[in-house]
């Protein structure tokens, strides 16, 4: 399974994100087809997400961004533009999701309010889905992705619209929604966020081998500014703690991290120079 880029037929510049599946054969693809196509297509090459979960029951989490220029849709379900999609693994809608039966809803929608999600991992005892997205300027968040809820996007942040004078130590200034800046109780209150500076989050993993026993149980995500990992240490679904892991010898961003079958970290970095950096003891 992987997600792409999908143009417009029509040639209009439009294009969106889509995911198809296939069966590796050897070294080829067969039996290639896609299952899902976000609707609609946009002319912009901007947050696209986009993050493939599978969950316990093999259902597809497809996390989906707001596209820049069309944030409020994230908060309209006749799209599904910032928003977090479940389908079964052939495309089809699970009869379960919170939308399925609401008229006029895009029946894959899980979740909603989303900016652009680009982590996205289950939590290991609790298999719910965790992730990691962007704010404007400041204001990214970890949250748990869950059925029906909204995220708050684009009325609430704890960042500032661009254009806004840049952010004081807290971003109280000039938050989204208000001074307060505060997601409860309309929407879904995040579990940690970062002010005023954005960390641009990537990939999401949970440290769950031996070979790092002293970070077993943290949460690990990737930033695109800042070149570092961000450990995140929990209990419950709680953050405890953030400890940033400086990699700024690597003079490049980290777009994605993952728990290795050797229980190492291995994370990816970007740009036409990219490597793949493990991190042990």
């Amino acid at each position: 399974y992987w997600s792409y880029a999908e143009a417009d037929a029509g040639g209009d510049g439009g294009n969106s994100t889509a995911v198809a599946r296939g069966r590796l054969q050897g070294n080829q693809l067969r039996d290639v087809q896609k299952i899902f196509t976000q609707l609609p297509k946009v002319a912009s090459r901007q947050h696209c997400g986009s993050r493939l979960v599978f969950a316990r029951d093999a259902r597809l989490f497809v996390t989906l961004g707001d596209r820049f220029s069309r944030k409020d849709d994230a908060q309209d379900l006749s799209n599904h533009i910032g928003k977090i999609v479940r389908i079964e693994p052939d495309g089809r809608v699970p009869p379960d999701n919170p939308f399925a039966a609401t008229p006029g809803a895009k029946p894959e929608i899980w979740s909603l309010g989303h900016r652009n999600v680009q982590g996205a991992a289950l939590h290991p005892q609790s298999g719910e889905l965790w992730i990691a997205e962007h704010g404007p300027q400041g204001g990214d968040e970890i949250n748990i992705s869950r059925s029906g809820q909204n995220y708050g996007w684009p009325n609430v942040s704890y960042g500032c619209n661009y254009g806004d004078s840049y952010p004081g130590t807290d971003n109280t200034s000039c938050r989204i929604g208000g001074t307060g800046g505060a997601h409860a109780p309309t929407y879904v209150e995040p579990l940690t966020y970062w002010v005023p500076t954005s960390q641009a989050p990537s990939g999401l993993a949970f440290c769950t081998g031996t070979l790092l026993s002293e970070w077993q149980g943290n949460l690990f995500m990737g930033a695109l500014a800042g070149t570092g990992v961000w450990r995140l240490t929990l209990g419950g679904n709680t953050i405890t703690a953030r400890e940033k892991l400086d990699f700024s010898e690597l003079a490049t961003r980290i777009r994605d991290i993952r728990q290795g079958p050797d229980g190492a970290l291995y994370a990816l970095t970007d740009g036409s120079g990219g490597r793949i950096v493990r991190i042990a003891r």
